[in-house]
């Protein structure tokens, strides 16, 4: 009896890893929904916040998997600052994410269309704008003076934001206003600018939203969304 008990056991551990050959690293499928989505991410960055990360979907089969074809569940917009790595942030690995990462989290033309790709040809669900504490973009426009080189096309973009312009510079505690108004505006922007993105929040089938990481703790928090 004990060793049918065992072979049933591995039959069934067999077939559960054949369904779902990343089970050892802690990859579930990803969510279909926007809403889904999201949850995911944020139980991620739980786990990040207390140092606690599985480091999902970084096996050799996934790997196999994702260079045939890629499903991420979310498309992350984020500044290029070294300290706010989406994938760690929120606990993801290969093929979850779609990142798009620019100073200041600054979208033009082509991360727009990059964007758009996501959403039209990947499906993608769910579109994070996410800025972050100490944004050296959003201080560089907030301490004001000459800016060199093509940084100052940085700057200058992120002066002609009317969330932006609506602040008044009175002292440095309100630098993090001025991060939360670039996320609002990055994603009015998103939504404004893009038909294609319209037509999937008008379907149900997108959510676009803004977010807050607080780098001395990691905490991910949500400011807004359609």
């Amino acid at each position: 009896m004990k060793k049918l008990f065992l072979a049933l056991t591995l039959v069934v551990v067999f077939t559960a890893c054949k369904e779902n050959p990343d089970a050892s690293t802690g990859h579930t499928a990803a969510p279909a929904t926007a809403t889904g989505s999201l949850s995911h991410l944020l139980e991620g960055n739980d786990r990040f916040t207390q140092f606690k990360p599985v480091h999902p979907d970084e096996s050799r089969e996934r790997r196999k998997a994702v260079s045939k074809e890629q499903h991420p569940e979310a498309v992350v917009v984020t500044c290029s600052d070294s300290r706010v790595p989406p994938e760690l942030v929120f606990d993801q690995g290969l093929g979850d994410l779609f990142v798009i990462r620019t100073a200041g989290n600054i979208m033009g033309d082509l991360e727009m269309g990059s964007i758009e790709y996501a959403v039209e040809h990947l499906h993608v669900p769910l579109v994070v704008v996410m800025g972050h504490e100490r944004c050296g973009a959003i201080q560089a426009y907030f301490e004001g003076g000459a800016a060199p080189g093509h940084i100052k096309s940085i700057v200058d973009s992120i002066a002609s934001e009317e969330e932006i312009k609506s602040l008044r510079k009175s002292g440095d505690e309100l630098l993090d206003h001025f991060v939360r108004a670039n996320v609002q505006h990055g994603v009015k922007q998103l939504i404004g600018s893009s038909s294609i993105i319209r037509e999937k929040i008008a379907a149900g089938t997108l959510k676009v939203v803004g977010a807050y990481e607080d780098l001395d703790n990691g905490k991910v928090t949500i400011l807004s969304g359609n």
